[in-house]
């Protein structure tokens, strides 16, 4: 029998097909209530702490909590509508308020000290013993030492600080979906792939309107900014693009300009009342790196390695524009466009006829045959419900049948839906006197979508995508320790949870994988070898742009973070400035005077990368050395595969990163194969 209440029903998986609005708010009361119930009469207990007296108590509590609290924002991402924003938002604070709460209740605090100096905790496991250690950081980091007067002005930050990270989104969203240019002459598209077309003249009869739709969603702005040849064409939609959620154009209601300010300065009040001299050294606590220097001082040493490479790229580049397309000058909305010109004739193939040869299926195919390769496990299709008839469902076997986890896959980009591409969790694997709960994962990406009757084709980089975020999955569905909040990815130091997912892009490079998931969607013949080989050769076409566009975005948020003098201050520089003072150093591309970047940097003002950002290359690092070990033994090695899983993807959080890459390679990181990879040894 099931719960009048979608959200309260835990029997299985979340029931999508039931949960509407009206649900949000009273299933959200209900298990606060009952968190709360149990936080008293756990803080309340006077007996010395034990592992099933304190920590299982609360797990019990809060597994529910965020369960259904990570379906609503799941929904809240990928279904936008305007009653769904509103049902989620009148919850959040109140969900905000009691992890503020729960992180300051010193009482709580107290218990955990109790159990980390008594003598239970002799009697604990290494797991255990971790979770406890994080717990107390993490009370630390939550205020739970600050004065009364100090925990109420850190509970106000964290909650306003919610609430503008949702509203920055959400701006980011509204901007997105609101802009929209229709064309009635096809000339404005030559040059643009005949699907994109298609679906563009689809876009428009969905509104009732002759013509095609263009928009700012990347499977429809990626491929119109490389092959449109009308350059004012271009221009447009990169001036809409650069500058959405900004006080420009027609954004001026979503103009994320002064939250971005006021972020910066609750983040930087939080830090200060912690003890800290700014938020990106509290960013860094629970990280590998130690410090902000550390961090600007890696990004800057990569910069001086990419530079001569990054250099070469555009000089070549803008020599190819001015002699082959007439270009003198390359403009923000000429770059994308050019290179792919270059592209197209230094390597004889492109990028949207390269697509053809990888169908959905045969894709997932292919990369589930390398997962179940490597890993010794099963992946079948199944149902379950989904929050859109596009979403897939998936189960995770051993070989010996027994159950690992599950997985939903939501592939394609569509209004409403929040852009970019991630995981979360629906289910965290955990033990408990109810048996085994097995980890269930959300993948959501944003690419193209089926077109005029045939099957979704996915690009190269679309591919890299999906096996990106299966790594992250595969951190999540993996892990074999029973320990809520350091299990999968939970306790992971953010700096190395890019490192599961970098790790399988490399797979996309490699022929035996290639050739396994292409199958013309006309025709059905594999890809040709020679056409790989074209690809193989370009994969370090502007690597050395693609490497200094990442450092830049990373060290403008390490600086934002790190600047002592707090926002509004006369020794404070504005985000813009800092963006540009890091362009002006790490950046040789050309930037329009109008790229309002910052305003839409989600990653930072509304995700989980503030002063943080650099991760992707601290983590890249990683991923690249741990492959190069697969190099070594045949790539799609069974015997390193059960290797990584058991020394990296199954350790969830129970110990440090650097503890488990060790364990996998044998000795700390080494940069070179992140250089080779890249294209970055020997001579620019």
């Amino acid at each position: 029998m099931t719960t009048a209440n979608p959200l309260l029903d835990f029997s299985g998986l979340p029931r999508f097909r039931a949960i509407a609005p009206r649900h949000v708010e009273p299933a959200m009361e209900t298990l606060l209530a009952a968190a709360r119930a149990t936080i008293e009469r756990v803080a309340d207990d006077t007996a010395p702490p034990t592992w099933s007296s304190l920590v299982e108590p609360l797990a019990d509590v809060l597994d529910p909590l965020d369960r259904a609290w990570g379906a609503v924002r799941l929904l809240n991402a990928v279904v936008d509508t305007p009653e769904l924003r509103a049902a989620h938002n009148a919850a959040q604070p109140k969900v905000v308020a009691f992890h503020v709460e729960l992180a300051q209740d010193r009482r709580l605090f107290a218990r955990y000290r109790a159990l980390r100096e008594g003598p239970a905790y002799a009697g604990l496991d290494a797991v255990q013993r971790k979770f406890v250690d994080d717990q107390l950081r993490d009370f630390r980091l939550g205020g739970a030492e600050l004065a009364a007067a100090d925990q109420a002005r850190f509970k106000a930050a964290q909650e306003e600080l919610a609430a503008l990270s949702t509203r920055f989104q959400e701006n980011v969203l509204d901007a997105t979906n609101a802009w929209a240019y229709r064309i009635t002459d096809p000339r404005e598209l030559d040059g643009v792939p005949a699907d994109v077309v298609a679906a563009a003249r689809e876009a428009a009869a969905r509104d009732g309107e002759d013509g095609w739709k263009l928009t700012l969603h990347m499977p429809c702005y990626r491929p119109v900014m490389q092959y449109a040849e009308d350059r004012a064409l271009r221009r447009r939609l990169h001036e809409a693009y650069a500058t959405r959620a900004s006080d420009l154009g027609a954004n001026a209601q979503w103009d994320n300009g002064a939250i971005i300010p006021r972020i910066l300065a609750l983040r930087h009040e939080k830090a200060q009342l912690l003890g800290y001299a700014n938020y990106a050294q509290v960013s860094l606590v629970p990280k590998m790196a130690r410090d902000p220097d550390e961090v600007i001082a890696f990004l800057r040493d990569l910069a001086r390695r990419a530079r001569p490479y990054a250099e070469r790229d555009l000089a070549e580049l803008a020599a190819y524009a001015r002699e082959r397309l007439d270009l003198p000058t390359l403009e923000p909305w000429d770059l994308a466009y050019a290179a792919e010109k270059q592209r197209l004739e230094r390597y004889d193939y492109s990028a949207q006829e390269l697509r053809q040869y990888f169908p959905e299926d045969k894709v997932l195919s292919g990369l589930f045959r390398v997962v179940e390769t490597i890993y010794d496990v099963a992946i079948s299709e199944a149902a379950a419900e989904t929050w859109h008839p596009t979403v897939r469902f998936f189960t995770i076997h051993d070989r010996r049948g027994a159950l690992v986890g599950e997985f939903y896959l939501d592939l394609y980009a569509r209004p409403g839906k929040r852009g970019g591409a991630w995981m979360d969790d629906a289910i965290n694997r955990r033990r408990s006197e109810r048996g085994l709960q097995h980890p269930v994962a959300y993948l959501v990406c944003n690419l193209s979508a089926p077109v005029a009757g045939k099957p979704a084709t996915f690009t190269h980089d679309e591919i890299t995508t999906i096996f990106h975020e299966f790594g992250h999955g595969l951190h999540q569905l993996l892990t074999r320790i029973d320990v809520a909040g350091i299990s999968g990815i939970q306790g992971v130091e953010w700096d190395a949870v890019e490192l599961p997912s970098q790790f399988m892009e490399n797979f996309c490079w490699e022929w035996s994988v290639v050739e396994a998931m292409s199958c013309h969607v006309d025709t059905g013949a594999p890809l040709p070898r020679a056409i790989f080989d074209r690809v193989l050769a370009a994969k370090n076409f502007h690597s050395g742009l693609a490497m200094l566009r990442q450092i830049e975005m990373g060290l403008f948020d390490m600086l934002l973070h790190a600047q002592v003098a707090s926002p509004g201050s006369a020794h404070w520089d504005s985000p813009q400035a800092v963006l540009a003072a890091v362009r002006r150093e790490i950046a040789i591309v050309p930037y329009a005077p109008y790229d309002r970047f910052g305003q839409a940097f989600s990653h930072v003002f509304a995700g989980g990368y503030a002063a943080g950002y650099y991760s992707y290359k601290w983590a890249e690092v990683l991923a690249a050395d741990a492959f190069s070990l697969f190099e070594e033994h045949g790539v799609v090695a069974p015997a390193i595969g059960a290797r990584f899983k058991d020394e990296v993807l199954s350790r969830g959080g129970s110990r440090s990163a650097m503890e488990s890459f060790v364990a996998f390679r044998g000795r700390p990181p080494q940069l070179d194969a992140l250089l080779r990879h890249n294209g970055m040894i020997g001579p620019a």
